[in-house]
């Protein structure tokens, strides 16, 4: 009788560690049916938990991470957002919503298809951020945000990491 490989155990462990971890990705294809609430409460509960800083800023294929670098953003559970660098600050407003209805939605049918809203009067520059963002991941210290223009096709980027 041969024994079964103790590596192939060990293998096997690992994957399934792995595949429990608590982060939630856009890319999972599991359907629900839509968003639950609980998916929203995740998500706010996340972005109101701390307070972060942009790690990367892309417009268009550009890195601009460096227009954002001093400042720290708060998301209150009132919808604000509050970016300040001690010197100046900026209030805005930010959401989570579902745009597993949208028409033209890449997935109508997908729990994942949450969007987070962000949306600054000012400066020019933090007027930039102002978009429905798509959630490519978030975690308890990381959320990952795509914005693909209907315009022009461009791709922005956002990601925001836990101070």
């Amino acid at each position: 009788m041969r024994k079964f490989p103790f590596f192939a155990l060990l293998a096997g462990l690992f994957v399934m560690t792995t595949a429990s971890t608590c982060e939630w990705n856009h890319d999972d294809d599991d359907d629900h049916g839509g968003n639950s609430s609980s998916d929203v409460t995740s998500v706010t509960g996340t972005a109101t938990s701390g307070t972060w800083r942009v790690d990367l800023y892309s417009d268009s294929g550009n890195d601009e991470t460096a227009q954002f670098a001093d400042f720290q953003f708060t998301f209150t559970s009132n919808n604000s957002i509050l970016a300040t660098n001690g010197e100046n600050s900026y209030t805005g407003n930010w959401s989570i919503s579902d745009s597993s209805g949208k028409h033209g939605s890449d997935d109508d049918s997908s729990s994942d298809d949450l969007d987070f809203n962000i949306s600054f009067a000012s400066p020019d520059r933090f007027a930039e951020l102002t978009e429905d963002w798509e959630i490519i991941s978030i975690s308890n210290n990381r959320i990952e945000l795509i914005h693909i223009s209907g315009g022009n096709g461009s791709t922005d980027y956002i990601t925001f990491v836990k101070i």
